[in-house]
């Protein structure tokens, strides 16, 4: 069997020359496309041009590239971390189809150099063997698809499943592989244009050396100035419009303990969408007092908001004086916390620290982005580390002018990118134990400068999903901070630092070495991720990236979902006196209750 050539009928060729993973490049971010370029240069050379008056068809596809395409979206229906809908498989189907098409054609081509020869059509019987096998692999694969997501919702506890989307999700892969395909036909296409233009002035190697990167560096200007900045900018316009709304059911404070009420240093009216909502909610005297059985104290909750102060720093400095008027520093413990996105700070976090702290805390905070978190997550994380660091150093300065038997103890806490901003105040684990007295930081990205750290440089021995570092003497990761966190029977005396992450928490795992680097987490057994998943170039990074929007989709104690966690984790770094195991349980009741 041939398989390297053109079905009959379609164009003569495409090996030479083509954009191999042209396809897929809009789509991709800058190391995936970086990459796709990289094999789609290997591949160029000159095709030849059509016949006189024949027009080239702009969907014909080749054998190989077929191949590439049916095994590549076969191996799309293996498990990843989420549990995904039908739509979504389409889409992840699709794309990986793309790549495999554009992978399919380059080793069409690179066997054609080594046996020194032109294409050719190939047979009917090439073309009928392939169809036999796509109709098997694809009816199988589609079939272990479903098994391996049944799997993973009974593992999770998620009951959603939409029939018509899995149904649909063929005819979405067929779109998206179609789309992709057009693209990559048109910039090659444009690539042409280029390259006979130029040969006019100069040789032909040199004209088409230069018409390639002429559109490769007009294709990226394009994804990355028109695309995706003119969707940032549409996108920070309409946030920024509803963060001068406020939530039904909340209301301005009357207290002056938190920003906004009387007397408060920043109005009610900057505080953002978020910061209203961070400020309006929270438990109250009396729900604190009926949880631990004794009288309790109002928490004090301070935050500043884009349009409270023109800078990071003008923010930070604001909220730290509005800190003191509230009194802040005279309360027994305060937390500093490095918002994600839009300025949200999660609910479970600090109502879990104000009951565990008797409401003898204050908990301060400030906006950076009008985007919410999933944007930010790509194009505000200086704007994170910028706001993380402002504020610690501000409270920290002020902190550390009073004298050591009046200061409250000082905690930092962030979820996701708050955490990547939290982390920004510190040099290493020294740093942290020796300027707070406890850190509690939950589904670190990836890209976190620290966590990476302290994960990349691990005990031997111990796996990535839980490591273990240094002997846990500072820092320690916790799947389950309801159960022991390693290393058991070793001290953790000082400050304590602790990292609470999910195995399948898209955030944390994902990164664009999965492109063509194996991690090392993905063949370690997590509680809540399927033995079956295994790694594979470009599909398992498409798999992961598209967990990343439903990451927070699913119930609590798997993917990016944090909420009564927070309670054993306080209870971890903070070390409350005289709190039980049965108000621990009674406490992941309300955090569960009020999320």
């Amino acid at each position: 069997m041939d398989i390297s050539e053109p079905p009959a009928g379609a164009s003569p060729d495409e090996a030479p020359g083509q954009r191999i993973a042209g396809p897929v490049e809009a789509d991709q971010p800058p190391a995936a496309a970086g990459a796709s370029l990289a094999v789609a240069a290997a591949a160029e050379s000159l095709p030849p041009p059509p016949e006189p008056g024949k027009r080239r068809k702009l969907l014909y596809v080749t054998l190989p590239g077929c191949w590439g395409a049916l095994l590549a979206g076969c191996l799309s229906f293996t498990p990843s971390l989420l549990p995904r809908g039908g739509i979504v498989q389409g889409l992840i189907w699709g794309i990986t189809a793309a790549i495999g098409y554009g992978l399919g054609v380059l080793l069409g081509w690179i066997w054609r150099a080594f046996a020194d020869r032109d294409p050719r059509r190939p047979r009917r019987r090439s073309w009928l063997v392939f169809f036999i096998s796509a109709a098997v692999l694809v009816v199988v694969s589609f079939g272990l698809g479903q098994y391996w997501q049944y799997e993973i919702r009974k593992l999770m506890g998620v009951t959603d499943y939409n029939i018509a989307y899995v149904v649909a999700s063929p005819f979405v892969a067929a779109l998206i592989f179609c789309l992709l395909l057009v693209i990559g036909r048109g910039l090659r296409g444009l690539y042409r244009w280029a390259a006979a233009l130029l040969n006019r002035w100069i040789g032909r190697r040199a004209a088409h050396a230069v018409g390639w990167i002429l559109v490769a560096g007009l294709a990226y200007l394009v994804v990355t100035g028109l695309l995706l900045q003119g969707f940032v900018n549409v996108m920070n316009s309409a946030y920024s419009v509803r963060d001068t709304k406020t939530a039904e059911g909340v209301h301005q404070p009357t207290t002056s303990l938190r920003s906004g009420g009387p007397g408060s240093l920043i109005p009610w009216d900057t505080l953002g969408w978020q910061g209203r909502n961070f400020i309006g909610k929270g438990p109250s005297v009396s729900d604190i007092e009926k949880f631990t059985g004794q009288p309790a104290m109002e928490p004090i909750r301070i935050y500043s908001g884009l349009a409270s102060a023109p800078d990071a720093q003008s923010r930070a400095d604001l909220a730290v004086r509005d800190l003191e008027r509230a009194g802040g520093f005279g309360r027994k413990d305060l937390l500093v916390v490095t918002t994600t996105g839009s300025g949200w700070v999660d609910p479970a976090l600090v109502d879990s620290f104000e009951y565990l702290t008797g409401g003898d805390a204050a908990t301060v905070a400030l906006q950076y982005s009008y985007l919410p978190s999933w944007i930010s997550y790509l194009v505000d994380q200086s704007k994170a580390r910028e706001a993380g660091q402002a504020l610690f150093d501000a409270v920290y300065g002020a902190w550390s002018k009073l004298p050591a038997d009046q200061r409250p103890r000082l905690l930092v806490a962030g979820e996701s990118l708050g955490s990547f901003g939290g982390e920004a105040a510190f040099t290493g684990e020294n740093s942290m134990a020796n300027s707070t007295n406890g850190v509690l930081f939950a589904g670190p990205p990836n890209f976190n400068t620290l966590f990476r750290q302290f994960s990349d440089h691990r005990d031997p021995g111990s796996p990535e999903i839980q490591p273990i570092y240094r002997d846990g003497s500072i820092v320690r990761f916790a799947n389950d901070a309801t159960t022991a966190i390693p290393p058991s029977g070793q001290p953790w005396e000082g400050s304590r630092v602790l990292y609470m992450m999910h195995p399948s928490d898209p955030i944390v795992w994902w990164s664009p070495h999965l492109i063509f680097s194996k991690p090392d987490w993905i063949s370690e057994s997590g509680q809540d991720v399927l033995n079956s998943m295994f790694w594979m170039p470009f599909v398992t990074f498409w798999q992961v990236t598209a967990d990343l929007p439903f990451a927070t989709g699913v119930p609590a104690g798997h993917g990016h979902k944090y909420t009564s966690e927070y309670v054993d984790g306080f209870n971890t770094v903070m070390q409350p006196a005289g709190i039980t195991s049965e108000q621990l349980a009674s406490l992941r009741k309300i955090i569960a209750g009020d999320d």
